[in-house]
């Protein structure tokens, strides 16, 4: 069996559980042990697929086709596992598995109970991934705050593990030490009272992270240990950085990964953390900048793109650059013009997202870069608009639409796609997963690529219609990467054009630093040459960072300052129309 590390959080969410658990992976990784994580969600919902990106932000997409928790994005990138459904557990998925067995009979008409069944189900599912990976470290990250009644059941069976496999198992604690301005202090009363609470349940944590804004003094730290049963050496701080690629560094300093090797008895050598150390430092410190225009419909919650905000991060750093983001609305575009928010934009991204909202807006964008030769790309939804926006303005279609959006138009270039059309459930039923993807030998895409066949990761139910294939490559329009096995178009391209392609799939979900997305790389490239073309440099200038961070245009959301894990109630985000 593997060794268990379990993270738990208290005192507020979105304390950066996942980006620890993330970051631990990634220390015992590099002092070669096999490692894999699991994220224990405790909402009802069998998956995340069917929420709102307001309450849970971007669905993560794994090859098996799940549709799971963004932290699962987190334990990819920082890790380089490519995780799978049985990463994700939820306890809707615990329930329904508990509810069946009984519909069964298979409890013998045994009263059915939180415990042992509840509690049984989901160590179940734990111990089966840790078989199934044969990894000797399991991190479990638990969502949700310690507290929250959601989270009883999963805190009760991670106690139980402890009981069962007492020198096996080991708990971190994600808690806060918030400074308060007004005394000028920094206060440990909140770590106190969570440790309380995972105490009251019968957990005693083995090891602190107290994310902070300052280090913690040595008076502090002993003072939490103190009060919290810790020797000092396991208050560790997890002080606020400039990046969440900082935080492996921060922890490793403090001696996380070696208090986890001691206590676990584990057999590891020293980390190897050269790589990652030279990434992080080509991530804070680039040479060049580019501006690139995010057109989407939640983006005043940037967890709804944390993949795309990630893949840029990457691209920036390949290319020795800065990406800053600069958040654009499809509907602000409807309402005052694409030349109102596009027109400085050195690249534009047009993501992946359903529903009718800003639609046109996202079309204009499309039109705009089209037109004003600005580099382009489309993610998913942003194909299926630069397709329509081609249809209207270049073939001449002016009624084409997709027939999401327009079911009566008499040129429906975007299409449900024929697997779907009988498909009444909404959750788990997109064409989900990884599929194979040919490439057109002289592309842009093949060149990015540097290879003919790709695998990508997919989450979509329309796509580009067929029926006006020769029409639409007739007028320009390159169909450069299709479906291996099938007919459906995967990328498109305009080859009079400094750079514009678009995807039906989500390649943002498989950049990693140390494996930034072709696509992006080439992309930001892209991007860079025209900042060049148009001022003369793409030198960056830190100077200039604070105040665009004030007026709200850079959005790089790699700082720990504002860290997010997967649950814990709402996005703190206004509601909005859907």
């Amino acid at each position: 069996m593997a060794k268990m590390v379990v993270v738990t959080g208290g005192v507020v969410s979105s304390l950066g559980k996942g980006i620890a658990a993330a970051s631990l992976g990634l220390l015992l990784k590099s002092r070669g042990l096999r490692v894999t994580l699991q994220k224990l969600d405790p909402y009802l919902n069998i998956d995340p697929g069917t929420m709102s990106p307001f309450q849970h932000g971007e669905v993560f997409v794994t090859d098996d086709g799940a549709e799971t928790d963004l932290d699962l994005g987190h334990y990819e990138r920082f890790t380089g596992i490519s995780v799978t459904r049985s990463h994700n557990v939820t306890a809707g998925q615990i329930y329904d598995a508990v509810l069946s067995k009984e519909r069964r009979g298979d409890y013998l008409g045994r009263t059915v109970q939180v415990i042992p069944h509840v509690t049984d189900e989901i160590k179940k599912r734990i111990y089966s991934l840790g078989l199934t990976t044969q990894a000797d470290v399991h991190i479990v990250e638990i969502g949700g705050t310690v507290g929250d009644i959601e989270s009883l059941p999963f805190l009760e069976a991670v106690r139980q593990l402890k009981l069962e496999h007492r020198r096996d198992t080991l708990f971190v604690h994600v808690t806060l030490v918030p400074f308060i301005k007004a005394a000028g202090e920094m206060k440990t009363k909140p770590t106190q009272h969570s440790v309380k609470e995972l105490r009251e349940i019968g957990i005693q944590p083995d090891i602190l992270l107290c994310r902070c804004e300052r280090p913690l003094s040595t008076e502090l730290r002993e003072k939490i240990a103190l009060f919290c049963n810790l020797p000092t050496e396991a208050v560790i701080d997890a002080t606020d950085v400039g990046s969440i690629y900082e935080v492996p560094q921060i922890f490793h300093h403090g001696g996380l990964d070696s208090l986890v090797v001691r206590d676990l008895g584990l057999e590891a050598g020293d980390p190897d953390l050269k790589a990652w150390n030279e990434i992080v430092t080509r991530v804070l410190s680039p040479t060049k900048h580019a501006v690139v225009g995010i057109v989407g419909k939640y983006t005043h919650v940037r967890d709804a793109y944390k993949s795309i905000i990630e893949a840029c991060v990457h691209a920036g750093a390949a290319n020795n650059a800065r990406v800053e983001l600069r958040w654009i609305e499809g509907e602000e575009i409807e309402q005052k013009g694409a030349a109102a928010f596009l027109n400085d934009l050195d690249g534009i991204v047009v993501p992946g997202g359903f529903g009718e909202r800003g639609i046109e807006g996202k079309i204009l964008a499309a039109q705009f870069a089209r037109e004003r030769g600005i580099p382009y790309l489309g993610l998913c939804l942003g194909m299926q608009v630069a397709t329509i926006e081609f249809a209207r303005h270049v073939a001449g279609w002016a009624q084409a639409n997709s027939s999401e959006f327009d079911p009566s138009t008499p040129q429906k270039v975007i299409d449900l796609l024929s697997e779907q059309s009988d498909v009444t459930e909404k959750g788990g039923t997109m064409r989900l997963g990884s599929y194979r993807c040919a490439l057109k030998e002289g592309s842009l895409a093949a060149r990015a690529y540097g290879k003919l066949e790709v695998e990508e990761r997919h989450r979509h139910r329309y796509e580009f219609n067929n029926k006006y294939a020769a029409q639409l490559q007739s007028r320009g329009l390159v169909l450069s990467g299709k479906c291996v096995g099938r007919e459906l178009v995967e990328i498109i391209e305009l080859p009079d054009h400094p750079w514009f392609l678009a995807v039906q799939f989500h390649p943002e979900l498989k950049s990693r630093p140390p494996e930034p997305h072709p696509l992006f790389v080439d992309f930001v490239r892209a991007a860079l040459e025209r900042r060049r073309a148009r001022l003369g440099h793409v030198d960056f200038s830190p100077a200039a960072e604070p105040a665009a961070r004030e007026e709200g245009v850079v959005a790089d959301d790699t700082a720990l300052h504002m860290p997010t894990t997967g649950t814990g109630g709402a996005r703190r985000a206004a509601p909005r129309q859907a």
